[in-house]
């Protein structure tokens, strides 16, 4: 069952995606929707809410009764209360200095536009991968599902791209409060896909669909540089580029130009 948080101001809005939120398949089970109408009557109930009756997601609107900083109250009380909880904002504010912040600087996993023509399909899709994000985090998703790829303590989730090493996710190793860039996770599947054959410059080049013949292995290894930094920081001690030397994770394969992917236990 996914229970949701949703905090919104504006009765229309309840209106038109309420059913939806309620009677939508999000995780396999129904739903429990709890909505309240402003931010103070959240951070309110939020305070007498027992820790294990926390919300799967939250979905929060940005600004709410004038007050641009309404969400943004109640995902830090939620975040206090249940830290790693994952918060959508759903808002009129999209491209804005608001969704800015969300994203940077509230810890936000996602924030939807409610002004868009497929509006109900989108929302629907972010929150199953939102939560699916978590599970496979909390190693609740088991790794024999056909939509996860598994190796070692290594899982990406196929529908997202997604990427986590012994259940932490895998962060911009520069900025941490960004996930990691698509380009070095579409490189990470090629390596794990291809295990244990080695994945040389032109290789990968022609899995992400670009120019062989413009693609350099500067660029190549460049990439493999910042996959071993963001498994560092996943890791907090082990240092990936050690334990490449020493023949586990992503392997340099030589003057060919080449790595490979050795699963690490």
């Amino acid at each position: 069952m996914a229970k949701i948080i949703w905090v919104e101001d504006q009765s229309h809005w309840i209106d038109k995606f309420r059913d939806i939120l309620t009677n939508t398949d999000l995780d396999g089970k129904a739903n429990e929707l709890i909505i309240y109408k402003s931010s103070e009557a959240a951070g309110q109930q939020i305070t007498l809410m027992k820790k294990e009756e926390g919300p799967d997601l939250a979905l929060l609107d940005a600004s709410m009764n004038g007050n641009d900083q309404a969400g943004f109250s109640v995902s830090r009380a939620l975040l206090k209360k249940w830290p790693g909880m994952p918060i959508i904002f759903f808002s009129e504010y999209s491209g804005t200095d608001i969704e800015r912040d969300a994203l940077t600087e509230h810890m936000a996993s996602d924030f939807i536009a409610k002004h868009q023509s497929n509006v109900e399909q989108v929302l629907c899709w972010r929150i199953r991968a939102v939560l699916r994000q978590q599970a496979m985090g909390d190693g609740s998703l088991q790794s024999s599902s056909d939509n996860v790829l598994s190796s070692g303590d290594l899982k990406m989730d196929l529908d997202t791209w997604e990427v986590y090493w012994k259940g932490v996710k895998l962060m911009n190793p520069d900025n941490p409060k960004r996930p990691l860039a698509p380009t070095p996770r579409k490189i990470l599947r090629c390596l794990v896909e291809r295990t244990p054959r080695p994945v040389s410059t032109w290789q990968v080049a022609e899995y992400m669909g670009v120019d062989p013949d413009t693609y350099s292995y500067a660029t190549y290894r460049q990439h493999i540089k910042t996959l071993r930094r963001a498994l560092t920081v996943a890791s907090e001690q082990e240092d990936f580029m050690e334990l490449s030397k020493q023949g586990l994770g992503i392997i340099s394969c030589g003057e060919q130009g080449s790595y490979c992917w050795k699963a690490i236990t």
